[in-house]
């Protein structure tokens, strides 16, 4: 297990994350917002400037997060390929911080990732954030 994936992996098992900067915050809460919106290519922006600000130990949580937004984007597109590696990409970086991280419920949206993935349709419903 990598050291960010092992330090991911105690946090995710009660420990307590380390405060954001208030830009970061925002951009993370943003880019959530976005993503329930569906406005995935905004919400990748966001999202990406808040991964490059994060912690170590964190930038997992939040390239998960992008992963996440660029699978919407791409099965938007029409892109099946890219659609299905986003989905991958997202469960393995979120997957160590479930069941909940940053005030988002993880494990649904995990099983959906998963399922997604499986299927292997365009089709996608709302991601479960």
């Amino acid at each position: 297990m990598s050291k960010d994936r092992n330090r991911a992996a105690k946090r995710a098992h009660g420990q307590s994350p380390r405060a954001l900067s208030t830009e970061t915050t925002s951009r993370f809460l943003t880019g959530v917002e976005l993503i329930r919106a569906g406005e995935y290519f905004a919400a990748h922006e966001e999202l990406e400037d808040a991964w490059r600000a994060a912690p170590a130990e964190e930038r997992d949580f939040f390239q998960g997060l992008v992963h996440v937004a660029v699978a919407w984007y791409q099965a938007g597109r029409g892109r099946r390929i890219g659609t299905e590696r986003q989905l991958a990409k997202a469960a393995r970086r979120l997957g160590p911080y479930a069941p909940a991280h940053r005030g988002l419920d993880l494990d649904p949206l995990l099983a959906q990732l998963r399922q997604l993935h499986e299927q292997g349709s365009l089709e996608l419903p709302p991601p479960l954030l």
